[in-house]
């Protein structure tokens, strides 16, 4: 009896250790199971977080690239629009300077266009020229001026005259600014056409 007792209990031991052992190789296999199962998703986290990271990179590169191209155009416009605006001060505005600066020429040239107006208009002159077209007009302001030409002079204009005539709503200006305009928009497009054509 004691022999079978001492069987019963070695074999309810052995069977007792071969179930643990078993119970083990099965939490263990689980464990590795989840582990790799783990290891899949971070690297599936890995790959779609590097996924994102180069799709960010590749619209930071276009976007800088966009924007590149977007700052050469417009640096190549302004280039472009200053050299023209250097070649039309040099084709207009400095022989205009000196035609205007010519008093005989304006002096004749506001004799006519006052005649238009039967000399009843109030003329606009440039104050820094005041002394020379005084002298110019001496004896004819005189004369004109009893018949209803009133001569002003204005601190802000460089060079031309404007002419009022009385009781109109309207002044004609003949300034050097306005004549540099004038001819500007006529020369504007043949100077792009004559330097920029290839394009």
């Amino acid at each position: 009896m004691d022999n079978k007792l001492l069987e019963l209990t070695q074999k309810v031991y052995s069977e007792g250790i071969e179930k643990a052992k078993a119970d083990a190789v099965a939490i263990i296999q689980e464990a590795n199971r989840k582990a790799e199962e783990i290891i899949k998703e971070a690297q599936k986290q890995s790959a779609e977080i590097q996924r994102k990271a180069m799709a960010t990179a590749n619209d930071l590169s276009r976007n800088a690239e966009s924007e590149l191209r977007m700052a050469s155009r417009q640096a190549i416009a302004k280039l472009k629009q200053q050299i023209i605006e250097m070649i039309i001060a040099k084709a207009i505005e400095m022989p205009i300077r000196d035609v205007m600066k010519d008093k005989k020429f304006v002096g004749e040239l506001i004799e006519k266009v006052a005649s238009c107006y039967n000399d009843n208009i109030t003329l606009i002159l440039p104050q820094s020229e005041k002394d020379q077209i005084s002298a110019y007009f001496n004896d004819r302001l005189n004369t004109e001026l009893a018949n209803g030409f009133t001569v002003k002079f204005e601190g802000t204009m460089k060079a031309g005259f404007q002419i009022i005539p009385k009781d109109k709503n309207y002044t004609v200006s003949f300034t050097d600014e306005d004549f540099a305009n004038y001819f500007k928009s006529f020369m504007r497009p043949r100077t792009i056409e004559l330097l920029f054509r290839e394009e």
